[in-house]
């Protein structure tokens, strides 16, 4: 057992891993209240309903510390004295979290002003005060560009601040993707794992000194990982599939009943695998499985991407209609020549008896979004993002549910997202609803395996 303390926790990906590995929660902060709250609901209390949690979010900070569960910002948990002396005093073992580094500079000391600093330094200035044994730090793969010609970018410039924040962290950096740890999904993510420089040196652990990069078991690239890097968990013969994660929640396709699938479903049943208190919730129907409603419009364009997906034609010439060349539609008509007739989507819906009619209605339904596309049964998940717009359910025509992006992560099943399901472009800025949570989290698939490596190495 290790205790732990997750920083801008999101709804609890992070720590969901953590926890099964053995870890102990000692702290999330979250500034979302909705993150939060389905943090609270899966870790904490599950019990506690709307109200509660309002009067919950207005109490003091002391009071949110001692339950665990902070909602606030971490600047305001920094300045908290009585809080941080607490925490400083219990001896955390571990300190994980993934703060918006992709701006990040070490030039940031030299202007605390600049907002794409703050967030890191206050991440690092918590592991200065609490000296914690080992510290993770989680991000996307934006970290690893360049935003200047005179500066290294902000994943090695962040890597060397953790290793001079006092008392000194031996750092290793590495590139993982969920896929290669058993989730149904490429999320190709930057993580910077630390252990203090005094316990590494007690237990002979060093650093590699270059980036370790994460692949499939049977991979001939496959590199077993160094000491303070997540191991890999399947082949690539062992990793599920878009049909395995979510193949008995619809029809139209038998659900697969594989030794792939099976295990799937067995690591994803409930949450008390992973550690967190038994569900004593009876449900009927899983929660957060409400199909989206479109408009008959949008519906017909899904329709119509998976029409392509399946004739081996590209979604963006959708897009090439709308902001394309004049030559553009010569374009689509030829690639429209040769596709099958006449055009039955996978629901059975009539889209078109010829390629003359097909390309009318695609002109129709033109769009300037190029980023669309039906995904397949037989493949893997793309990254789940925070906007559920982007991908198509490969054969009904709607986009995938919360609990099926959910699936693509690795949530168990009675892991309930409270809170909004959606929201508005503007509020985008400051809610995090529930497709919002699942996106930005870290696939607990993952997660679970950097807390295997934290228990071996501690």
């Amino acid at each position: 057992m290790y205790n732990y303390v997750d920083l801008f926790s999101g709804c609890g990906g992070l720590s969901l891993g953590i926890e099964r590995s053995g870890g102990e929660l000692q702290l999330a902060v979250e500034k979302s209240d909705m993150a939060a709250y389905t943090f609270y609901a899966n870790f904490i209390d599950e019990s506690i309903e709307d109200d509660s949690w309002k009067a919950y979010v207005k109490s003091s900070i002391e009071n949110q510390v001692q339950n665990r569960v902070a909602v606030s910002a971490l600047r305001d948990v920094l300045d908290n004295e009585v809080a941080m002396a607490g925490l400083a005093s219990s001896g955390i073992d571990v300190v994980v979290g993934g703060p918006p580094c992709q701006g990040f500079s070490l030039a940031g000391r030299r202007n605390p002003d600049d907002v794409r600093n703050t967030l890191p330094w206050e991440y690092l200035e918590f592991v200065k005060r609490t000296a914690p044994k080992m510290v993770v730090i989680e991000n996307v793969v934006g970290m690893s560009h360049k935003f200047s010609p005179d500066e290294e970018a902000p994943f090695v410039q962040l890597q060397q601040a953790l290793r001079e924040t006092e008392p000194g962290y031996e750092v290793q950096g590495v590139a993982v993707n969920a896929v290669h740890y058993g989730a149904p999904q490429n999320r190709p993510r930057l993580m910077i794992i630390g252990m203090r420089s005094d316990v590494a040196q007690q237990r002979g652990i060093k650093a590699t000194g270059r980036l370790w990069k994460s692949a499939f078991t049977d991979d001939e690239k496959f590199e077993p990982a160094p000491a303070l890097a997540p191991n890999p968990t399947v082949s690539s013969k062992e990793s599920p599939t878009i049909a395995d994660a979510i193949g008995d929640l619809q029809d139209v396709l038998p659900a697969p009943k594989s030794r792939r699938s099976t295990a799937f479903h067995k690591s994803t049943s409930t949450r008390t695998l992973w550690g967190l208190p038994k569900s004593k919730v009876r449900r009927e129907h899983l929660p957060n499985q409400s199909p989206r409603k479109h408009s008959e419009s949008t519906t017909q364009r899904f329709r119509l991407y998976q029409w392509l997906r399946d004739n081996g034609l590209q979604p963006r010439l959708l897009s090439q209609l709308s902001s394309g060349p004049a030559e553009a539609a010569s374009h689509v008509r030829l690639q429209l020549a040769d596709a099958k007739y006449p055009a039955i989507a996978p629901d059975g819906a009539l889209l078109a008896d010829s390629a003359e009619s097909m390309f009318d209605l695609m002109v129709e339904l033109k769009t300037k979004k190029h980023s669309q596309k039906a995904l397949d049964w037989s493949q893997p998940a793309r990254t789940v993002v925070t906007l559920p717009d982007d991908y198509v359910h490969p054969s009904e025509p709607r986009i995938f549910t919360v609990r099926e992006m959910a699936r693509f992560q690795g949530f168990p099943d009675d892991f309930e997202f409270r809170g909004k399901e959606t929201t508005g472009s503007l509020r985008r800025r400051f809610e995090v609803p529930q497709y919002s949570q699942v996106g930005n989290a870290v696939s607990p698939f993952l997660s679970l395996a950097v807390g295997m490596m934290i228990a071996d190495v501690l």
